[in-house]
């Protein structure tokens, strides 16, 4: 064997000494299938301490699922279908009650993955792609019914029947508002989704009833976008400049005024959406129009408090994939609609909304507000007036006149000095 044939003999032994000695090590290094902890987990997770909860602690029940029993079976019973898998030889299936359960205790405290695996018995991997299916087919299950975005002109005016009734807002078809929710940045994001308040956020939109309801959401944009462009990319309001969302015209509206949406100095004045006069130009008129504007919008200010109180995932950054977080983010808000109708009095009792004694004048603070946490679930930027058109303008002005005449409150004048 020649000295050339025999230097790559010897190459080949070691290649192949190498090969046996990686196989060695994978085996040796190879994770098992599943923690033998985990293969008892009927033995240690949260179901039996639930079941004890239902028996004899109902109100320990009902704030460890974030809703009463009732509302928790018709939801079970809607999202089932989505969620249920079959065993396989190589193991049992997770029932669909237990996925919901981890779901909602997610949603309820938004604990790591690997923190939440010691009471539910599931893995951090498994919880990941459970949590995520699952907001998914909770989202799927109630939108139709829970978060239905109205398209005519009935369903408009029955919105604005509700602000006029509740609130003495004529015309609104909702309140809007936007949140900067907290994130873990996705690997190799750099600062696509760093704010300006300093964190990484996604955006959360939204258009609120008079019932503390949530009509649209839009949720995913990233946080490095201004403020006041986020709406703007989104398909209400292309549809509002557009002109098709079907809004009632003038000749339906009461006293003849612009049907319109509410919000504050975030957002620009248009004809069809109102915000509040700058303190530097106020008058006694529109410091009036100011006031019955900001007694309308609490709405939404209540219903994110209520959503991030109850949902204190939005107390935490989440780590998770962006379009994981979208389908959280989605779920929760129609849950909220979900149990503002089902469970109203459990899911928001008089403490959680913001009071205001017309006799006195004394807005007493809903308790969200003393427990808020504005690091994680923070309000867009005010970017203060823009130029808007005449049209906007004038329509605004009509809004004026309106509340200091036909539109008068009795306790109006006794609130403003």
């Amino acid at each position: 064997m020649t000295p050339s044939k025999r230097k790559i003999s010897a190459v080949m032994v070691i290649a192949l000494l190498h090969d046996e000695y990686e196989h060695d090590i994978c085996k040796k290094s190879r994770k098992v299938w599943m923690k033998p902890w985990l293969r008892k987990r009927e033995n240690f997770y949260h179901m039996t301490l639930l079941k004890e909860l239902k028996e004899n602690n109902p109100e320990d029940y009902r704030n460890y699922l974030r809703m009463t029993d009732n509302a928790f079976r018709d939801l079970l019973s809607l999202v089932s279908p989505k969620i249920t898998k079959k065993d396989t030889v190589m193991r049992k299936s997770i029932p669909a009650e237990e996925r919901l359960i981890a779901t909602l205790r997610f949603l309820a405290t938004g604990r790591s993955l690997e923190d939440l695996k010691f009471s539910t018995g599931i893995s951090a991997q498994a919880l990941g792609h459970i949590i995520s299916e699952t907001c998914q087919a909770i989202y799927d299950a109630l939108r139709n019914e829970y978060l239905k975005f109205p398209t005519t002109s009935g369903e408009w005016k029955k919105i604005a029947d509700d602000f006029y009734l509740l609130w003495n807002f004529p015309n609104c078809g909702g309140a809007i508002d936007g949140k900067h929710v907290s994130i873990v940045p996705p690997s190799n994001s750099g600062s696509y989704y760093f704010n300006y308040k300093g964190y990484f956020s996604v955006v959360l939109m939204a258009i609120v009833n008079a019932n503390l309801e949530f009509l649209m959401v839009d949720v995913g944009k990233n946080g490095r976008i201004s403020d006041g462009g986020i709406i703007e990319d989104t398909v209400f309001y292309k549809k509002l400049i557009e002109g098709t969302l079907n809004l009632p015209q003038n000749n339906e509206t009461k006293y003849g005024l612009n049907f319109v949406f509410i919000g504050d100095e975030a957002f620009a004045l248009h004809e069809h959406l109102q915000n509040p006069f700058p303190q530097r130009e106020l008058t006694y008129e529109k410091k009036i129009y100011n006031y019955r504007l900001s007694r309308a919008r609490r709405v939404v200010e209540n219903a994110f408090g209520v959503l991030s109180n109850v949902f204190r995932v939005f107390h935490t950054s989440i780590a998770l994939k962006p379009e994981k977080i979208d389908r959280v983010v989605l779920a929760s808000c129609v849950l909220h609609n979900f149990l503002r109708r089902n469970c109203r009095n459990s899911y928001t009792p008089l403490n959680m909304t913001d009071f205001e004694n017309i006799e006195s004048g004394i807005v007493s603070d809903a308790d969200w507000r003393k427990d808020s946490n504005d690091a994680h679930f923070t309000n867009l930027q005010a970017l203060g007036q823009r130029n808007a058109s005449d049209a906007a303008k004038n329509a605004r002005l009509s809004y004026v006149a309106y509340f200091n005449g036909d539109g008068k409150v009795p306790w109006q004048d006794r609130l403003i000095k």
